[in-house]
């Protein structure tokens, strides 16, 4: 009874302490009237870019929940709703805390870098510990109320939906945002970033926190329930009720160490900001690992314990892993992005392809983790299958295990990487309030480690992704057996046309997308650069300080054109799988599935390492201190060129993976309905 209760009481422990961190930035000082101006502006910003969204995603989420409880069973509309609603509501806390804990930090700058990180870091972890411990308490309650996994699938259709709304909306925003202010104020009017002469310097800020913050909570959150719910799902299938708690204990281990992992660190004499953090990561990790093997002993005796700890364990070093592939092509101390920064010297086509080639290459080292991982468990895992359980299902099992060791650690890799927009947010205003280059440069030093830490949680996030689609595409073909049981052979060889016409139009899909968002915000960015031009045109004393731009009006531009591009890519994410097994059944659905995974997964991380990777060319031309020089734009521009590869597309397309997947379980009764009719 103590190991079933452990993870809602992980879950209220992780809660609680987020509240109390809260609560100690709520009582810092916010500093200057003008400081609090700025981040009020940007407060609500962001709270009408996600009013006007939510007033769009609110009415079709309960539909969906409507027509999933009614025409499959009421049990997963409840899921659906659950996991809809915390996919919101993990959006609006990411967004609050940033915005709250962004003017503190900027206020605190002129203080050194220990406070300054402090207080960074603290917002960060205060997202970190509350999201994962909203899905972990989400997952177990559903599943205490309806022990059968596949009738909960719909919590990961409803987490993933809003996730991908809130990622394409604020990806949108952000970046159209960022390469207006970019493109007019930077190139083209020579002004520093965040001038507070450039209109969409609020509009850029607003951004930085629907984007990086609110769609970044909102992800990390949907990969944690999808990755639970395919280990739960695996476990149905193998028959092993006495195995169903693991992997909610596995998230509870996570999010223990997670705790202690943000209680440790410590901000005073720091001289290097990712020491600290790595400190944090990695005593979570040897946490967790412990409280792994505690629990399954407890769970599971014999031989398979040993095995599946085994494949935890793989999970675990995973993540550092990860860290470092992406550590190696995004960060300014590494060859990669000397040489992105170094190409700029030779023009925009020099940077441009520096950046591609290297972004591509990145995606090699990832690859070898991934297919590493998978063998691993799988062969530690299969070898201890218990006598009469199917070895390949008891493998995929591990697998899926892997990958929830993995998001176990959602909470301390949230806190690190949350704090990356409050400090891009406290450089803004910075730099808005002219508190000085020493200020600036307090803040540049964090928002560049920021960079790299990002990009860590979206390598973090992708990788879930291919992990978790192996155990759901499992999940899916032995629910389409058993729903198609008598009335339709599977044959899921290569033989089957059917299969390859699956593989082709699931490879297809990430592309399509990607080019849907890429183009949603470049319309988006032009109508932005209009806007600014025609601010510096009909008002030309805003470059002297005389004027006040307008910035309200770039928010409005951004919100309208984000909200507007919404549409295209979820609905080809549902549709697909759901069309696909109408026409031609569920051996066509599981190509897609596959096919999606394996463009998908790598397309992915080439764009958020290159994104990544330019970003940071740019700053290490300004660390130089080149900035200004013809270096320098040329670096601003691939910096723009990057910013929908690495904050739009690349991010949304792990969530797409993760929604092809749940949608195609939870429809599979809805093909066999058609075919019989």
């Amino acid at each position: 009874m103590m190991l079933e209760i452990l993870p809602i009481g992980a879950g209220i422990a992780s809660i609680l302490i987020a509240v109390a961190l809260a609560m100690w930035i709520s009582r810092q000082n916010a500093g200057t009237p003008e400081m609090m101006e700025i981040s009020e502006a940007v407060r609500v910003g962001a709270a009408a870019f996600l009013r006007r969204e939510m007033k769009i995603i609110i009415p079709v989420a309960i539909g969906l929940s409507v027509i999933i409880g009614a025409f499959l069973n009421y049990s997963n509309g409840i899921a659906f709703a659950v996991g809809a609603a915390l996919s919101a509501v993990a959006g609006l806390i990411s967004l609050k805390i940033t915005v709250k804990a962004a003017v503190r930090a900027a206020n605190l700058s002129g203080d050194g870098l220990g406070k300054t990180f402090a207080m960074a870091f603290r917002g960060g972890a205060t997202v970190g510990l509350t999201i994962p411990a909203m899905a972990l308490l989400a997952i177990a309650g559903l599943y205490m109320i309806f022990p059968d996994p596949i009738t909960i699938a719909g919590i990961g259709i409803g987490a993933s939906l809003i996730a991908l709304f809130i990622r394409i909306g604020g990806g949108i925003f952000t970046k159209a945002a960022d390469m207006g202010a970019d493109l007019v104020g930077k190139v083209e009017a020579n002004i520093p970033e965040d001038d507070p002469r450039n209109p969409a310097t609020i509009a850029d800020n607003v951004g930085d926190n629907v984007g990086d913050a609110a769609g970044m909570g909102s992800d990390v959150y949907e990969s944690y329930i999808v990755t639970i719910l395919a280990s739960l799902l695996i476990a149905a299938l193998i028959g092993a009720p006495d195995l169903f708690l693991y992997p909610i204990l596995v998230g509870a281990s996570g999010m223990l160490a997670s705790i202690i992992g943000v209680i440790i660190v410590r901000s005073t004499n720091i001289t290097d900001v990712m020491k600290p953090l790595n400190t944090s990561f990695y005593v979570s990790a040897a946490i967790a690992i412990a409280l792994n093997f505690v629990f399954l002993t407890m769970l599971v005796g014999g031989e398979a314990a040993y095995a599946l700890f085994g494949t935890t364990i793989v999970g675990v070093a995973l993540v550092p892993i990860i860290q470092k592939i992406t550590d190696r092509y995004t960060s300014y101390k590494f060859g990669p992005v000397v040489e992105i920064a170094e190409s700029a010297r030779w023009g925009y086509a020099s940077l441009t392809l520096m950046g591609i080639i290297k972004g591509l290459q990145s995606t090699g080292p990832f690859m070898i983790a991934l297919v590493a991982a998978i063998i691993l468990s799988f062969a530690i895992s299969s070898a201890a299958a218990p006598e009469g359980a199917d070895p390949v299902l008891y493998g995929i099992f591990g697998t899926s295990l892997t990958a929830m060791a993995m998001l176990s650690l959602a909470g301390i890799v949230l806190s690190i990487d949350a704090f990356g927009p409050i400090a891009d947010n406290a450089g803004g205003i910075v730099e808005m309030t002219g508190m000085g280059e020493s200020n600036r440069k307090v803040t540049d030093e964090i928002d560049a480690v920021g960079n790299t830490t990002k990009a860590v949680t979206k390598g973090f996030a992708i990788a879930s992704a291919a992990l978790a689609a192996l155990a759901m595409i499992q999940a899916f073909q032995f629910e389409a057996a058993h729903v198609f049981e008598g009335i339709l052979g599977l044959d899921y060889s290569l033989t089957n046309p059917a299969v390859i016409v699956g593989l082709i139009v699931g490879g297809l899909l990430p592309f399509i997308i990607t080019g849907q968002l890429i183009n949603g915000v470049s319309r988006a960015a032009s109508k932005m650069v209009d806007e600014v031009r025609r601010q510096f045109k009909e008002s030309p004393g805003i470059l002297t300080g005389k004027t006040k731009p307008d910035y309200a009006k770039c928010v409005d531009i951004a919100t309208v054109a984000s909200i507007r591009e919404l549409w295209k890519s979820a609905i080809i994410a549902i549709a697909s799988p759901i069309i696909m097994g109408v026409l031609l059944g569920p051996t066509a659905v599981a190509g897609l599935l596959m096919g999606s995974v394996v463009t998908g997964i790598f397309l992915a991380y080439h764009m958020a390492n290159t994104g990544g990777a330019w970003d940071n060319a740019k700053k290490l031309v300004e660390m130089r201190g080149e900035k200004g020089s013809e270096q320098h734009k040329v670096a601003v521009v691939g910096d723009i060129i990057g910013d929908p590869y690495k904050d739009t597309a690349g991010p949304a397309l792990n969530t797409v993976i993760k929604l092809l997947n749940t949608v195609a379980i939870v429809f599979v009764p809805a093909f066999v309905a058609i075919i019989i009719l």
